[in-house]
């Protein structure tokens, strides 16, 4: 295999970021996708003004402030609906293909880890629900360096626990923001576009991209 490690952004690139929302889709009405979407984008914002201010918090912190963001956005919710939306978004869904492509890569003998904002209660919840905990080697979350993606000092994690050069780690994000960022540090990017987002970041371009994770199993 050209890579030993595999490393994975968590939220978007392995778990569905709006698999919170839709269960509740019914209940929150019409606005629920605007709702997810808001909730989204506002929770990246608030880390990269953490990042680039050097401040730090918890990502579900973050994930609280951005969900009543969203909240407002759309007019409020039925009494309730923030709560069960915070309980589902501790237990969102993997994505179909994730299970057989991290067994796929273990089974020729690569690393697979998370690389993520996420807390590391959070990663548990949600590793644990998806059912696919046993299927990763190492969970490393900026909790250990107190500040959030795209600074380096977060890509260096990899390198620094497994002891390898970057060119020796493929990494995979469905944030091309992400993506961008482990490519400045060193690592081969997969972008995983799944919402068939259009190509930016002309400078630092991803070494590959898919819409899922499926090529990995090719590797």
């Amino acid at each position: 295999m050209k890579y030993t490690h595999y490393v994975f952004d968590a939220y978007g690139t392995l778990f569905d970021v709006h698999a919170a929302a839709s269960r509740h889709a019914d209940d929150i009405g019409e606005g629920w996708d605007r709702l997810s979407q808001t909730w989204r984008a506002k929770h990246l914002e608030y880390t990269w003004i953490y990042a680039q201010t050097g401040r730090h918090t918890t990502f579900w912190d973050l994930t609280e402030r951005s969900l009543d963001t969203a909240i407002a956005t759309i007019g409020g919710v039925p009494s309730g609906i923030r709560e069960k939306l915070l309980e589902a978004y501790r237990v969102l869904d993997a994505y179909p293909e994730v299970p057989g492509v991290l067994d796929a890569l273990r089974a020729k003998g690569a690393t697979c880890a998370i690389l993520t904002n996420g807390d590391p209660d959070m990663i548990a919840d949600a590793t644990s629900s998806a059912g696919i905990a046993d299927k990763l080697d190492r969970i490393l979350t900026v909790h250990d360096v107190g500040i959030f993606k795209p600074s380096m000092r977060v890509y260096s994690l990899v390198t620094d626990t497994f002891g390898c050069k970057p060119g020796a780690v493929s990494f995979q994000s469905s944030n091309r923001w992400d993506a961008a960022g482990a490519t400045v540090f060193g690592f081969d990017t997969l972008w995983v576009n799944r919402s068939g987002a259009p190509a930016e970041y002309s400078e630092t371009p991803p070494t590959r991209v898919a819409t899922d994770l499926k090529p990995l199993r090719d590797d």
